[in-house]
């Protein structure tokens, strides 16, 4: 459930906090007041695209946070899976929007917008203005299905789409491996020229380097040992090298350590100086007698290098990428020099997956068949209890010759809204208003076969009104009684069915604009129901007939 959303410095938002609450929520306000930044926010928060224009004038971000209660243990499982963390049954979304980039966050932790997705599609179902307009296409119909027999499927559907996705792989692969004997022979030719070439060229991991630093050594040689005879001289053999002046050193100390037990410890230091100065001699001379450079082994290294990197040039940018290029030509090479092998093997799995992907059509087309018998006359009450009196409803599925990751189905929602029209597809049956109760039906039925816990409807009540009005709003507290339902209305009927009522007001001071939001107590609620009947002028009989609307929604929802 969505308990509540945190809004700052969005469009013409300041600041809002809306606590959300169980059952039928009603956001109303006049026209300009707000009401699609509100949803908009929602949408931005569950991962919706975002421009920079939207944050608030002067204001340095933007911040949407919207935090779920999370009741349902298979949700908090599902959720978990997709590596979400809790401390407790709450989740945080937060997306915070700045000029250069958005900071998207789940429960404090660094998040993608795919995650986000992923997590919404969890816990919310949005119904926006535009989602009715999905019903045109074939593809919703088939979603819509699916969602309903998802129960039966019992993941028939991934294991079709991963089978469908093999098939065609080894299919692409066969097609690309299609090639003349003659083409083929000079390509065996030059990949056994490359395969030739890289393993002649003994390659081993960290080679290059080794080389490099040895090639740098030998190159610079007479240098280093310039530089060592100088470093051992001064040490050790001239007048008042470091060996001598250390030695004179102890002499002396020697003498007066008798004098004060604190020179004895100098004398201690002074002897490990000088027993580190004598193995640095020592070790200096050891290098100078090993160190020996030939022009014929420093000829070798630098011909070893140029190999090294000629390889690297031509195959890969390091040994890793040349070695992996070597793996893929020697199985091409694999492939082409035993070509009818290959390609028996090859159409063997192709033939397997076939099968597979045809037992798998064929039980989820038996499926969607039984489901959408059931579908349908669930979403035809649905119809009828939303003023389609003389509705015909069937949802269509056909045979695709073709394979697809869905199968070979084709589905297609067929409906007839008046008596003795033959029945046609929703596209060109359905006008916007009854697209909207349409999609609402949908949702009514779903929503008894899934566990997502809140739904918002974004003036889901579009080009309808009277009694339509009201079988809409009896359905919207209907589907309340066991959701969480956001809804944004300008209706009077579904205003009425409200569990929990907010006002959306603009206010304007001070030559600065800004929205906020409220909750209603239950006398403000029959002011609000009275504005939207009446308008601007609010008289006592518009009152109460607002009181006595707002009575009967009660009465109703009590039976």
């Amino acid at each position: 459930m969505l308990l509540n959303l945190h809004v700052k410095n969005l469009a013409i938002i300041d600041e809002i906090e809306v606590d959300f609450a169980e059952h039928l929520n009603v956001l109303t306000g006049e026209t300009g007041a707000g009401k699609s930044i509100i949803i908009g926010s929602i949408n931005i928060a569950l991962g919706g695209k975002t421009a920079k224009d939207m944050i608030r004038k002067d204001a340095e971000y933007a911040l949407v946070e919207l935090t779920f209660l999370i009741d349902d243990e298979k949700i908090r499982s599902d959720l978990e899976e997709l590596g979400i963390s809790f401390e407790d049954n709450t989740l945080l979304i937060s997306r915070k929007i700045t000029s250069s980039r958005t900071v998207n966050r789940i429960n404090g932790e660094s998040v993608t917008i795919a995650m986000i997705k992923k997590a919404a599609d969890l816990m919310i179902d949005i119904h926006g203005q535009n989602e009715q307009q999905s019903l045109l296409h074939k593809a919703k119909h088939m979603d819509i299905v699916d969602r309903y027999a998802k129960a039966q499927m019992d993941g028939r559907e991934a294991e079709l789409a991963q089978s469908f996705h093999r098939y065609m792989e080894w299919k692409e692969e066969l097609e690309k491996n299609e090639i003349p004997d003659e083409q083929r022979l000079r390509e065996i030719s030059f990949l056994q020229y490359e395969l030739d070439e890289i393993e002649n060229a003994g390659l081993k991991a960290g080679e290059e380097e080794e080389l490099a630093q040895k090639y740098r050594r030998l190159s610079n040689a007479a240098e280093i040992a310039q530089g060592l005879s100088e470093i051992y001289n001064m040490m050790s053999r001239e007048n008042g090298s470091v060996s001598e002046k250390t030695s004179e050193g102890i002499r002396i100390i020697s003498k007066i350590s008798e004098y004060d037990e604190r020179v004895s410890d100098f004398w201690n230091q002074l002897s490990d100086i000088d027993a580190l100065v004598t193995d640095f001699n020592r070790d200096i001379s050891d290098y100078m007698d090993s160190f020996e450079v030939g022009a014929e082994e420093l000829d070798e290294v630098e011909k070893r290098l140029d190999l090294i990197r000629g390889i690297k040039a031509k195959y890969g940018a390091d040994t890793e990428e040349v070695f992996a290029y070597r793996d893929k030509i020697r199985s091409k090479l694999e492939k082409y020099q035993d070509y009818e092998a290959y390609r028996g093997e090859l159409q063997e799995k192709i033939t397997k997956e076939e099968k597979k992907l045809k037992k798998l059509s064929k039980e989820i087309t038996a499926i969607r068949k039984q489901c959408a018998k059931v579908l349908e006359k669930e979403i035809t009450q649905a119809l009828i209890d939303l003023n389609f009196l003389q509705v015909k409803f069937e949802i269509a599925v056909r045979p695709k010759k073709e394979y697809s990751a869905k199968g070979m189905d084709d589905i297609e929602f067929m409906i007839s809204t008046n008596p003795g029209e033959e029945l046609k597809p929703i596209g060109t049956a359905a006008s916007g208003g009854e697209l909207s109760r349409i999609m609402l039906a949908v949702k009514a039925v779903l929503a008894e076969h899934d566990n997502i816990e809140s739904m918002i409807f974004d003036e889901i009540d579009v080009g309808i009104s009277g009694r339509t009005a009201q079988m809409v709003a009896e359905k919207m507290a209907l589907i309340g009684r066991r959701h969480q339902v956001i809804c944004i209305s300008h209706l009077a009927q579904i205003a009425a069915m409200a569990d929990t009522q907010f006002l959306i007001e603009k206010e304007n001071k001070d030559e600065h604009t800004h929205s906020q939001i409220r909750r209603l107590g239950d006398e403000e609620s029959i002011q609000e129901l009275a504005r939207i009947l009446g308008g601007a002028q609010i008289t006592d009989a518009v009152l109460n007939s607002a009181r006595e609307m707002k009575e009967l929604a009660m009465e109703i929802k009590d039976r």
